[in-house]
């Protein structure tokens, strides 16, 4: 089965070096990649720029295709043109707007149940609020609309045709988002895990953004820890199609699956589920490919 997966793209991987504890290095992955017949993966971090790790990667490994990205949190300024543009100029392929610094993320993290888990980066947030390092909570909106800088970066993506991902944000600001994208010459549009508590969107809010040319993301992790039943994953890819959904793992916890294994185990799951190997191979590889000018 792991013909399903040759040249898939990962566009959503954790790997360390990182603030956060990780399983595997980008050189164990970079390994790990060209073993399982994959192409590349993207390095996701929520705090730094990662294309000059990429350059590095693909360097050591050029088997595979290391894509560098960025995050726009709170440790790179926020909504910032200027990380934004730094990180183009220097190779990035793929913006992911607020996750973690998302005001809409951390009502929901923090949100007064004090037995709650709270994952990983939420426990360094306080820890740093605790020694009076700001981290302010970020919306692309003000006012009701979408902020100046908002708009200038949507136009930075626009004129080096990179990718945008729409992260943690709330659905008032996906839509703009997305809708401004559009409008402003974005043509690579991915809404980040669409299946996901914080970020759940229905099948035809999906279809509405799907109108604007964006791809609806399906991580391994979301259903493997159970936030979603796995049904409800195959049902909504079923609803949108094949060709517009990009399949990820969101993988590199310690305690996880590596992030092949994960995609692999999608891909064999979206099988036994009636999906074709041309469908799997679309949302997995073709996509992706699609997004990365491949």
């Amino acid at each position: 089965m792991k013909e399903l997966i040759k040249g898939a793209y990962d566009l959503h991987v954790h790997s360390a070096p990182d603030v956060l504890p990780r399983r595997m290095d980008d050189l164990e992955m970079a390994e790990r990649i060209i073993d399982s017949g994959m192409a590349g993966y993207a390095i996701k971090s929520h705090y730094f720029c990662t294309s000059e790790r990429a350059q590095l990667v693909k360097k050591q490994f050029p088997g595979c295709d290391a894509v560098g990205t960025v995050t726009l949190n709170s440790s790179v300024g926020g909504i910032n043109p200027a990380a934004v543009e730094m990180a183009a100029r220097s190779g990035a392929k793929l913006v992911w707007f607020p996750t973690c610094d998302s005001a809409h993320e951390l009502s929901h993290v923090f949100d007064g149940d004090p037995n709650k888990k709270l994952p990983y980066w939420a426990q360094i947030l306080i820890r740093m609020r605790e020694e009076g390092i700001k981290t302010p909570e970020i919306s692309v909106l003000e006012d009701g609309k979408l902020s100046d800088a908002t708009c200038d970066v949507l136009d930075i993506i626009a004129r080096y045709d990179i990718i945008l991902a729409t992260g943690h944000v709330s659905h008032k600001e996906a839509f703009a988002l997305v809708k401004a994208a559009a409008e402003r010459g974005v043509k690579k549009i991915i809404v980040t895990h669409v299946d996901f508590p914080t970020t759940f969107y229905t099948v035809d809010e999906q279809k509405e953004l799907a109108g604007y040319g964006a791809y609806m993301e399906h991580c391994y992790t979301t259903f493997a820890t159970g936030k979603v039943d796995f049904n409800i994953t195959l049902g909504q890819i079923r609803a949108l199609g094949a060709e517009r959904v990009i399949l990820s793992t969101d993988l590199g916890q310690k305690t996880a699956k590596y992030p092949d294994e994960g995609m692999l185990e999608f891909a064999e799951g979206l099988y036994e589920n009636g999906f074709s190997e041309k469908e799997i191979r679309d949302m997995a590889v073709v996509n992706p490919g699609i997004l990365l000018n491949k």
